[in-house]
């Protein structure tokens, strides 16, 4: 689906969020700018693939973006 995010730099950009499956772990394949990255949540901080290069900011506020899609407000994320 595509979500409007307001990214850490200030700018809103428009992003392609679909979820999936990697070995046995839980991913999101996020679209932006016409580039894809993996992302997973390891305990309470996302991480994406060596091969992806979203910047530590960036990175954050879509793994952010995300925990609110998942977990309703108030509920800590299990994500």
């Amino acid at each position: 689906m595509n979500y409007k995010v307001k990214l850490a730099d200030g700018t809103t950009q428009l992003i392609e969020i679909t979820t999936g499956y990697f070995k046995n772990w839980k991913v999101w394949i996020v679209n932006i700018n016409g580039k894809a990255a993996m992302l997973y949540k390891l305990g309470t901080e996302w991480m994406q693939r060596n091969e992806d290069h979203l910047d530590s900011r960036t990175l954050k506020t879509i793994g952010e973006f995300i925990d609110t899609m998942v977990s309703p407000a108030g509920t800590p994320s299990l994500a």
